[in-house]
């Protein structure tokens, strides 16, 4: 994944591209100005301010690169990031002031009919000049993407249509030699046109960003987030705004009314997980919820959500359907074990009774009250624990030979011990005989090694890493 925005490191590297690129780009201007008074080409003399407006465009990226780097503070709480954006802009503003004045000048030239001069020496200069605008243009691309730099790679659009301008310089210092001296102002138009398209194209870019217009397709955000199971076909709305290279997310999802805060966060956090994996220049996704209205109740959920309310853990919820097609909900509800059976009591009742009141269609609502399980010390030394492990996969081999038994585990557990295990099945295994399975075995562990309070068996295929 492709860092969502500037880190230090980059802001140093970016600096030092344009550190190098401002200093070619202030020699390419100052021979270009030399000859161009000298022969008194107004083309040359044109495109050697270009160049010049290139160097100013590298001092406004240091600057911004500079600011744009500061962390968020109180008055920005997005960060500067948007000042990069703002110099790019003011490079494009820059490049339409260079053009207005050389097309004024070359419509001056039309009039005047003056002629410039032109020697070999122009050849010389304007080729190498070539030769490193050439260089910058693609010194600078290349930098910006690798550095998701939005100054760079605006930086290098400006310096790639200064390859074309010197191309047709070269071309109107031939046509001048040739006799046609109305090129040289015909050919500063040109360059006229071709500064004003770099320009245009800057400001197309900056302008897209400061506008908020969405840098990744809203279709697309929404498929990467429907792609989390609890989430599906729930996905409301789906924004982005700012650059490329940090962009910031905006997702609407619709879920149950009973859905826990603890729960929304883990969808939260799994959309984040699958936008980020699948986009690059993520800055920030920030996931917003709202209520599922038209689809049926979530029981379990609303169980979970209602025993928080009161102050009480739940598990293994389970929702059927009875006799006369209404549902009923069975759960089991941990209260505190020095609690009295009166009081445990009383609260499983109250729970019962808000679950009733919320969801007056459901039948039969039964909880089975359990003490909430402490951490004890741990006892037993090491070779003992040994001891049971070997006991328990000697067991578990011997009853139930048709499972792969690996991975087992035991740790002191409530004045006893509790065990897990992994059975590795035959994929084609139907999901009822591997429940089946996981039941014997842990009825046989539980017959064969009292000291086990807890039994877990975990069934997946056995060829599963």
């Amino acid at each position: 994944m492709a860092a969502s925005a500037q880190t230090p490191e980059n802001r140093r590297q970016v600096e030092r591209v344009l550190i190098i690129t401002l200093v070619l780009n202030l020699l390419v201007a100052g021979g270009k100005i030399v000859i161009g008074l000298l022969t008194g080409a107004l083309a040359i003399t044109a495109d050697g301010f270009h160049s010049v407006i290139d160097g100013t465009g590298n001092v406004l990226g240091l600057i911004a690169n500079r600011i744009a780097g500061r962390p968020a503070d109180e008055n920005h709480p997005f960060g500067h990031r948007r000042v990069e954006t703002l110099a790019a802009l003011a490079i494009g503003v820059l490049l339409l002031v260079t053009a207005f004045e050389v097309v004024t000048n070359a419509i001056d030239r039309l009039f005047s009919g003056a002629v410039p001069e032109v020697s070999p020496l122009s050849f010389v200069i304007l080729i190498v000049t070539l030769i490193i605008n050439a260089f910058v243009a693609y010194f600078q691309r290349r930098a910006g993407v690798r550095l998701h730099s939005e100054i760079l790679v605006a930086d290098s659009a400006n310096t790639s249509s200064d390859v074309f301008v010197t191309l047709s310089v070269l071309g109107s210092i031939v046509l001048t030699a040739l006799g046609l001296h109305w090129a040289d102002p015909a050919v500063a138009l040109l360059i006229v046109v071709l500064i004003a398209r770099a320009a245009f194209k800057i400001l197309r870019s900056t302008s897209s960003v400061l506008t908020d217009r969405a840098p990744l397709p809203s279709q697309a955000v929404a498929a990467a987030a429907a792609q989390v199971p609890a989430v599906s076909d729930s996905v409301v709305r789906a924004r982005t705004r700012g650059s490329p290279d940090a962009i910031y997310v905006d997702v609407d999802v619709a879920v149950p009314p009973e859905t826990t805060t603890e729960r929304a966060a883990a969808i939260a956090d799994a959309i984040r997980e699958q936008v980020h994996a699948q986009f690059t220049g993520i800055t920030e996704v920030e996931v917003h919820f709202e209520p599922l209205r038209d689809g049926p109740p979530d029981y379990a959920l609303a169980a979970r959500a209602c025993a928080d309310r009161l102050g009480l853990a739940t598990h293994a919820v389970h929702v059927t359907t009875m006799d006369d097609g209404r549902q009923r909900l069975e759960l089991h509800v941990e209260v505190p074990g020095e609690a009295s059976l009166a009081q445990a009591h009383q609260q499983a009742t109250a729970l019962e009774r808000e679950l009733h009141e919320a969801y007056p269609e459901l039948g039969d609502i039964i909880t089975h009250i359990e003490p909430i399980e402490k951490p004890v010390p741990a006892h037993g030394s090491p070779e003992h624990l040994d001891a049971l492990r070997a006991q328990a996969r000697s067991v578990l081999e011997r009853e139930h030979p048709q499972a792969r038994w690996h991975a087992l585990n035991i740790v002191p557990a409530n004045g006893g011990c509790a065990l897990s295990a992994h059975a590795g099945l035959p994929a084609e295994t139907s999901l009822e005989a591997a429940h089946l399975l996981a039941d014997a075995a842990e009825r046989t562990l539980r017959d064969a090694m009292p000291e086990v309070q807890r039994v877990t068996i975990h069934t997946e295929p056995e060829d599963a890493p």
